[in-house]
């Protein structure tokens, strides 16, 4: 490809109707012009338009074992700047929206696949006649906040938009209780913890069964996620089911009632408490879970307000955010002093601040580590054991997938259980860095976007055809 010399008020012009500065269009024009730009599409394409791809070198030699024949070999000598790039596999949107992508996607078909059954994900299609419902535990009131009720205007006098920036902050910060809030936050987990301890005694007492008892007849199966709210406290989100004793593929007892699950999730919830000692110049608390506990059925489409389907978008929909919602940052804050160099909200500075006050409290909680996260330091997202597939096997499988395709199109077999070992692998790889220059993000941008409106598109065309409310496409 011919590179033509660009005059810098050329640069400038295109970069102002492109919303571009000078020197990212410069360096696009600089991508775009590069002999391996073709290649280097294909890769970025490869990657799903990912936004910080892994860069790494090396190569790889397939060989026959009997003849030592070279049959595959690959280096990365000949790809654009001598490099492979590889998705990076952040599930933050704030990151990179490409991989969080294809992570909410992976969520939907774990937490859908324990509510509706799929035997290709290991759980048999009866769970469908178990008990199931969505359960959500919420954090208690650390003091009164500027909201939306659903009559009358908020307590300052007001009515607030829905996307008015003040929502969630407190009314008084004088009187807030920061330290309360970031202490629930990072306790929270320990909270979830006693619950899923508590439940199953609750559906015991209600059975009219010892806890070694219940675990011959009935097993309690769940997979949650955490939610900020805008007042910046995590809650709960998680489907709740019923099994029999042998899990999944066995029906349990008759006395198994969602009605039953309802009140003992309800029960287990006012049980929970967390004892938090005082420490320096915070006195000792103890932590609940808020008195909002909202458990409601799950139907099949068309049979309840809540379905399967709006489930597990609903699930999908939190796998790529943290704490966004509050305005805080995503990643870790090495010292205060970075607060200055920072737009966040008030409400979040004070949240964040709190944090760092209670670290030296409570050194073992590591708050200040966590304190972009608003004191939360869990994991998004947690499942019993049997209650789907995992995160891991769905990636295994799409990665088989893609090893099948490349090995036809090398000319080898396609099956990836060489147990007689006819072939081996001799590979070696190092890391070469992360991320793009300015002008490739911007193309690994618009390369993304088109990919997600062609699935988009795709996906729309599959849902105007006949069956297609039983088909897993991800929301």
């Amino acid at each position: 490809m011919t590179v033509f010399p660009v005059a810098p008020e050329a640069v400038a012009g295109a970069a102002a109707s492109l919303g571009t500065d000078p020197l990212t269009l410069a360096d696009l024009l600089r991508v775009a012009n590069s002999p391996g730009f073709d290649r280097w599409q294909e890769q970025v394409r490869r990657t799903g338009g990912c936004s910080h791809p892994i860069r790494l070198q090396g190569q790889t030699t397939t060989r026959d074992r009997a003849t030592n024949d070279v049959l595959y070999s690959y280096s990365t000598e000949s790809e654009p700047g001598g490099m492979l790039r590889v998705a990076c596999g952040n599930r933050r949107a704030s990151r990179c929206p490409a991989c969080a992508w294809t992570y909410a996607g992976d969520t939907y078909h774990l937490i859908r696949a324990g509510i509706t059954g799929d035997v290709s994900k290991g759980v048999a299609t009866v769970v469908r006649d178990h008990p199931r419902v969505f359960a959500t535990l919420t954090a208690p009131s650390f003091g009164p906040v500027h909201n939306r009720p659903d009559a009358g205007h908020c307590r300052c006098g007001s009515s607030h938009g829905e996307g008015d920036p003040v929502l969630g902050t407190a009314l008084e910060p004088g009187r807030y209780d920061y330290a309360g809030a970031v202490l629930f936050n990072n306790f929270a987990g320990d909270l979830w913890r006693r619950f899923s301890i508590y439940l199953p005694r609750e559906i015991a007492a209600r059975a009219g069964l010892t806890q070694a008892a219940l675990r011959e007849v009935c097993r309690v199966s769940f997979g949650k996620v955490a939610e900020f709210q805008k007042r910046g406290a995590v809650h709960f989100h998680a489907v709740v089911r019923l099994d029999g004793p042998g899990g999944p593929d066995s029906a349990p007892p008759a006395w198994a009632t969602t009605a039953l699950l309802d009140d003992a999730i309800r029960a287990a919830a006012g049980r929970v408490s967390v004892p938090v000692s005082a420490s320096g110049d915070f006195p000792a608390r103890v932590l609940r879970w808020g008195s909002q506990v909202d458990v409601q059925p799950i139907g099949a489409l068309g049979q309840e307000e809540l379905t399967e389907q709006a489930v597990a978008s609903y699930v999908a929909k939190y796998a790529t955010k943290a704490a966004e919602t509050t305005g805080t940052v995503d990643h870790r804050i090495g010292e205060l002093s970075e607060l200055d160099k920072l737009p966040l909200p008030a409400h979040t500075r004070r949240l964040i601040e709190a944090c760092w006050d209670l670290d030296d409290a409570y050194p073992d909680r590591m708050l200040a580590r966590w304190a972009h996260m608003l004191g939360f330091r869990g994991h998004f997202s947690t499942k019993s054991r049997r209650y789907s597939t995992t995160l891991s096997a769905l990636r295994q499988v799409r990665a088989d997938y893609r090893a099948r395709q490349e090995r036809r199109e090398r000319g080898l077999s396609d099956d990836l259980d060489d147990s007689e070992g006819s072939t081996f692998v001799l590979a070696h790889w190092v890391y070469a860095g992360q991320g793009h220059t300015p002008g490739e993000s911007w193309l690994a941008a618009t390369i993304a976007k088109e990919i997600r409106l062609n699935r988009e598109t795709a996906r729309e065309a599959l849902a105007d055809l006949p069956g297609s409310d039983d088909w897993e496409v991800c929301a």
